[in-house]
């Protein structure tokens, strides 16, 4: 489907034990196949710490593995920022290929995240390295930077998939949220910085426009996800190596339960006191049904990864969709055992943290291992005939 077509190499499954010889390096790494979904590693490192730092427990030794990977995540976004200038500098045709793309073009929603993600990290747990107000000067360049690029994106994604992509119906993907989901993340970061600002007009502009954005995020998510669910149930599961995505719909459900619990928390200091208690109500009334939707989000996705592993999925960068997405699960169950006091949900921010390190420390050891060997690198390989099973 037009949707689905194998354009980078990222993309295509791979086996350790049965790499083609052809694929091994002789160089260093081809930046011309390193397109916008790199973000997503950057992404998903900086959530483990960031997810860790919210966690409503006290874990012996934890504070300083996080640590350890907010640094990961921070030295993780330099190289692929980096790899990424010298592609659009070398390699200007492949990079308006990708954003004419309709299946890479929504990556880009991932640059937004990656900057916010380490800025939040900084903030929250690399002050402890780097001191608080240098953590806040950090998190303010990236989450203006991150916050440009995302509203742009939010714009320019959709505008292109009308007039350029113009994708067939039935052909709707998780990676469409991408884009959308950035100002979603604005939103939550944005509140981390609402208690920096001085009393007044700034303070609560910025709090507002963190509401701002949440609906925007949030509608647009409304528009998109049943298109997602209409393709699944008339078409049937997506191809192997885009199954992971099926994780991307965490993304919203998650950042918005947890963008509406820290809005929440910094609500009091920012607008009058009838309008803050109703932001407080309003985080437990929203994010309660919304994680719980999540759950069975998860409970769905989880199911057809399954399935596929059995036809015989293999690694792709796709799987670091199990990353980000579950940890702002993470980040939204912790808010709401803050405000609700239920260890339930203290106990289901545990699990799905646990979930995460193990997704976060599979997806990096096979990326490591797939740049080392070429195969992430390498130009993309026509795909095989399909002869998995269908039942």
């Amino acid at each position: 489907m037009a949707i689905f077509p194998q354009t980078q190499a990222s993309l295509q499954p791979f086996s350790d034990p049965a790499l083609p010889r052809t694929v091994l390096p002789t160089r260093l790494p081809s930046l011309r196949h390193i397109g916008p979904n790199w973000y997503a590693s950057v992404m998903g490192t900086a959530i483990v710490a960031g997810a860790g730092a919210a966690l409503p427990v006290d874990v012996p030794g934890l504070r300083a593995s996080i640590t350890v990977v907010w640094a990961l995540s921070a030295v993780l976004l330099l190289a692929v920022l980096a790899a990424r200038t010298g592609h659009w500098l070398h390699h200007r045709d492949q990079a308006r290929a990708h954003l004419l793309d309709p299946t890479v073009a929504p990556f880009y929603g991932c640059l937004s995240m990656a900057l916010m993600a380490v800025g939040g990290a900084t903030l929250t747990v690399g002050a402890d390295v780097v001191g608080a107000r240098a953590a806040l000067a950090v998190d303010v360049v990236l989450f203006a930077a991150g916050t440009a690029v995302g509203l742009v994106a939010a714009a320019v994604v959709p505008y292109l998939m009308v007039v350029r992509h113009r994708p067939a119906p039935g052909t709707a993907s998780p990676v469409w949220l991408l884009p959308l989901v950035a100002p979603m993340v604005s939103a939550s970061q944005g509140a981390l910085l609402v208690p920096h600002l001085g009393a007044g007009q700034g303070r609560e502009a910025l709090l507002l426009a963190c509401y701002a954005m949440f609906g925007l995020s949030l509608l647009a998510t409304l528009v998109v996800l049943p298109l997602i669910f209409s393709r699944l149930v008339h078409h049937g599961p997506l191809p192997l190596a885009l199954t992971p995505t099926l994780f991307l719909v965490l993304g919203p459900l998650g950042q918005s339960t947890t963008a509406v619990n820290q809005l929440a928390d910094v609500a009091p200091g920012a607008v009058a006191a009838p309008y803050a208690s109703a932001f407080g109500a309003f985080a437990v009334l929203y994010g309660v049904p919304v994680m719980g939707f999540a759950l069975l989000w998860l409970a769905l996705a989880a199911a057809m990864v399954v399935r596929a592993a059995r036809h015989g999925m293999g690694f792709a960068m796709t799987w670091w969709a199990f990353t980000f997405p579950v940890g702002t699960c993470v980040t939204g169950a912790a808010g709401l055992a803050r405000h609700t006091g239920l260890e339930a949900l203290t106990w289901l921010a545990v699990a799905l943290y646990v979930f995460l390190v193990v997704a976060w420390a599979v997806a990096g050891t096979r990326t490591v291992r797939g740049v080392f060997s070429g195969a992430l690198t390498a130009a993309p390989v026509p795909p095989r005939p399909a002869t998995a099973r269908t039942r």
